[in-house]
């Protein structure tokens, strides 16, 4: 090995023993660092479970709207299955759904179970007086209108009735309210994330102010502005490996109590398995930002006292 691979090789040990000894020597600041950073880095991870949170309500709320295609009550079977085979080709329908004559008649039965009068009526009819329907998703709420025009071009004369008319006010508003609920949660991520950032890097900066004197030390030895930065960006991913650490340990007894609650309130979801199935995921993304952070906000902090 040459003589330049050799001194690369001590630089790079000097460096990093050097970090380690600023990490352990600065006991206090080095904790304070660390939980500033840990508040950073839980709000950063907390948006992971928000979005969750968030998409699974919406696409509860989604799945609540659509329209019903209701047949008229001679319609053959193979019209109707007809009509489905074709939406479900369509881009913008997500799934479809066809209730039979028999099964509406007692899920009618079912509904007005309590009113005497409805029953008997029912009764009296010597023959089923409803109906077969057919129930249309769509990827997003916004398509409705593309798959009404397309059943009211009178193509199917089976087709009784389309309900969209009736519903296309609620469907409108609830197209409205996903998008301006992923919108504001992105802003108040981004807001949120920004605030974090800024509070840690004002910390580590003032982390590094403590070793100002020994800084200037170096520099008048003839330590290159590299040299004299290297360690305390070792510092700074170390502050982030640990934070990232602390953090994901937090988010585990979080949603460890808060699973059984999320799966209750937002229809299933269970954060504690969000947590778990997403775990590497979330501490790689935490570790690198939290490495990131430390190692930028080491660098951009010394450049105070690295001027000439």
């Amino acid at each position: 090995m040459s003589y330049d691979a050799n001194m690369f090789i001590t630089n790079i040990k000097r460096i990093i023993k050097a970090g380690l000894i600023n990490f352990w020597r600065n006991g206090w600041v080095s904790l304070a660092t660390i939980l500033i950073m840990v508040v950073t880095l839980s709000v950063i991870g907390s948006l992971f479970f928000g979005k969750a949170i968030l998409s699974t309500v919406l696409d509860q709320l989604q799945d609540k709207v659509d329209i019903t295609v209701y047949f008229k009550t001679n319609a053959e079977e193979i019209e109707m299955f007809s009509l489905q085979g074709s939406l479900e080709k369509l881009d913008e329908v997500k799934g479809t759904e066809f209730v039979s004559r028999e099964k509406a008649l007692a899920d009618f039965r079912e509904r007005h179970t309590g009113n005497n009068l409805i029953v008997q009526s029912l009764a009296e009819l010597e023959e089923n007086p409803l109906g077969a329907s057919l129930n249309i998703r769509a990827k997003n709420p916004s398509q409705y209108e593309s798959i009404a025009r397309f059943l009211e071009a009178g193509v199917f004369t089976s087709i009784d009735k389309i309900n969209y008319r009736e519903n296309e006010v609620v469907i409108d508003r609830l197209a409205n309210i996903l998008q301006v609920s992923r919108k504001l949660s992105t802003g108040i991520s981004l807001v949120l994330v920004f605030i974090a950032l800024l509070v840690t890097f004002n910390t580590i900066r003032l982390a590094i102010y403590s070793n100002r004197d020994e800084i200037s030390v170096m520099r008048l030895v003839g330590a290159s502005n590299n040299y004299i930065r290297s360690p305390f960006m070792v510092e700074g991913v170390l502050y982030g490996i640990v934070a990232s650490a602390v953090s994901m340990g937090l988010f585990y007894f979080l949603t460890l109590w808060l699973g059984p609650m999320s799966a209750r309130f937002f229809g299933g979801l269970n954060l504690f398995e969000y947590y778990v199935s997403n775990f590497f995921q979330i501490f790689i993304i935490l570790l690198l930002v939290g490495g990131f952070l430390g190692a930028a906000s080491s660098w951009i902090a010394t450049r105070r006292y690295l001027k000439a």
